[in-house]
């Protein structure tokens, strides 16, 4: 056989050798048990809040009687433009997409003449149990959906407090007999039941709607 044939043959044999000899060597250097579990724990800290939402309470509502007591109608008026593509206020004004809102605090709920309320408005309203009191109106206001499921109305709703305040400090002068305001501490529609709570937040103005 050639003597360079031999020669290469034994240097990558050699190299070969070389390398499996420190692979071995390095396995049995570095080598480490693999973990039970993959990753890294992390833990974080519960709040009292995720808590609660983890055990299925939910915050209660604000009332909004603190903030009608300096709520400004002037401003209300002002926040009705969001409402009036959906609803008429003066008195004897014809229904649109919602109900007129004439007269609408502590008005029983789905029980505006001529209009055609949704399923969920009529199971809502408990068969005229249920009236459009202060809190009522500020709770479904501020999510319609979430708190009358099943309202035809589709507005978004108003989350700040204090337009709704506002609003409603209108509302209310928009009746034959403004609904007289709520003691800043009196118990409101947030204290009710779970059943009566969410009966209470339905809604005729976008104020409340279907």
């Amino acid at each position: 056989m050639n003597p360079y044939v031999n020669m290469g043959v034994g240097a990558l044999l050699g190299t070969v050798f070389v390398l499996m000899t420190v692979s071995i060597a390095s396995e049995g250097i570095f080598h480490s048990e693999a973990p039970e579990k993959e990753g890294f724990a992390i833990v974080a800290e519960e709040t009292a809040g995720e808590a609660e939402t983890a055990g299925g309470g939910e915050a209660a509502p604000e009332p909004i009687a603190p903030l009608l007591a300096k709520a400004d109608a002037a401003a209300g008026e002002a926040v009705f433009k969001k409402c009036a593509s959906c609803h008429t206020v003066e008195k004897g004004g014809p229904n649109k997409v919602g109900p007129n809102l004439w007269g609408v605090v502590n008005r029983p709920v789905a029980s505006h003449e001529g209009f055609a309320y949704s399923a969920g408005m009529k199971t809502f309203s408990e068969g005229g149990k249920v009236v459009w009191d202060y809190d009522h109106l500020s709770f479904f206001l501020e999510a319609p959906k979430k708190h009358v499921p099943g309202t035809a109305m589709g507005f978004a709703g108003l989350k700040k407090a204090d337009e709704r305040a506002n609003l409603l400090a209108w509302l209310r002068q928009q009746a034959d007999s403004p609904a007289p305001l709520p003691e800043p501490g009196a118990a409101g529609a947030s204290e009710a039941t779970p059943a009566e709570g969410q009966a209470a937040q339905g809604g005729e103005a976008a104020a409340p709607a279907n």
